[in-house]
This record gives C-alpha cells, sequence and structure tokens, in this order.
C-alpha cells in the first residue's frame, strides 16, 4: 500500500514536470496553490483503480495542493468550483482528498471533447468569507 502511495506522488510529481504547461502556480494571501490538469490515460490502470478514478480518452484530471508560502507544508482546504466548454457545458469539480504522508492533494474529474478549451473557476477557502479564486483555461486533446 506505502508503495502505491509513493507511486501517485512520483506520477503527479512526472505529470507536473514533464508537462510545463500544465504545472502552475498562483498565490493566495498566504498559500500557494499548485495545479495541474491532464488527460486521465496519463495515470496507470493500477493506480486509477487505487483511487477509484475512471481512465478514459474523453475523461480530465485536475490535481490541486495547497502549501503554506513560508513553511511549504501542505494544508487542507477543500476546493470547489466547476469546468466550461466553449459550448456552455458547466460541470461542476467533486474534489476528493488524498492523503499521502505530509502531502495532501485534491482530485476532480470533468470531460472534454477533442482539441476542447475548457475554462476553470475555483473557490479556494481561505480567512475570506468568500474565499479566493483560481481561474484558468487549457486546451485538451483525446488520444
Amino acid at each position: 500500500m506505502r508503495v502505491l502511495t509513493y507511486t501517485l506522488t512520483a506520477v503527479l510529481l512526472t505529470l507536473m514536470a514533464t508537462f510545463a504547461q500544465a504545472e502552475q502556480k498562483q498565490s493566495v494571501g498566504d498559500w500557494e496553490v499548485h495545479y495541474s490538469a491532464f488527460n486521465s490515460t496519463f495515470l496507470t490502470p493500477q493506480i486509477a483503480a487505487q483511487y477509484d478514478i475512471t481512465r478514459s480518452e474523453k475523461r480530465g484530471l485536475i490535481n490541486i495542493a495547497i502549501l503554506d508560502a513560508e513553511t511549504q507544508k501542505a494544508l487542507k482546504a477543500l476546493p470547489k468550483g466547476y469546468v466550461s466548454n466553449p459550448r456552455g457545458g458547466v460541470q461542476s469539480l467533486e474534489f476528493k482528498q488524498i492523503v499521502e504522508g505530509d502531502s495532501v492533494y485534491y482530485l476532480a474529474s470533468f470531460l472534454f471533447g477533442d482539441e476542447e478549451i475548457m475554462k476553470f473557476n475555483i473557490n479556494i477557502p481561505n480567512s475570506k468569507a468568500s474565499g479566493e479564486p483560481l481561474v484558468f483555461e487549457q486546451k485538451f486533446y483525446q488520444e
């Protein structure tokens, strides 16, 4: 179990390093929000099964990690939000928390069309009642 847990971390870190556009960071007050979005087929079938993730050429994943900007320690702050496509279709993002040792990740899946630009609108909770917005767009390709 411990090996598989570290395997997901390795997969996510590899994805972030491999896809320069995919890994991004935004400062939110005293926090750093690291995020990446990618095709679910980048995960191995074993990792997807372990975390109950459906692999499909039409399904993407968004990964969010929230860190204290000073200490770089992971924070538990469940994001909420949605993703939309250019035709006006909107999907709620149902984030699930994954804790691996000192690391905390939030994963959510979504559907997309080939060569579709998806717009993500995510609220990162913090000391403000309204939280902080994380908004970005990314183009996805079906494999």
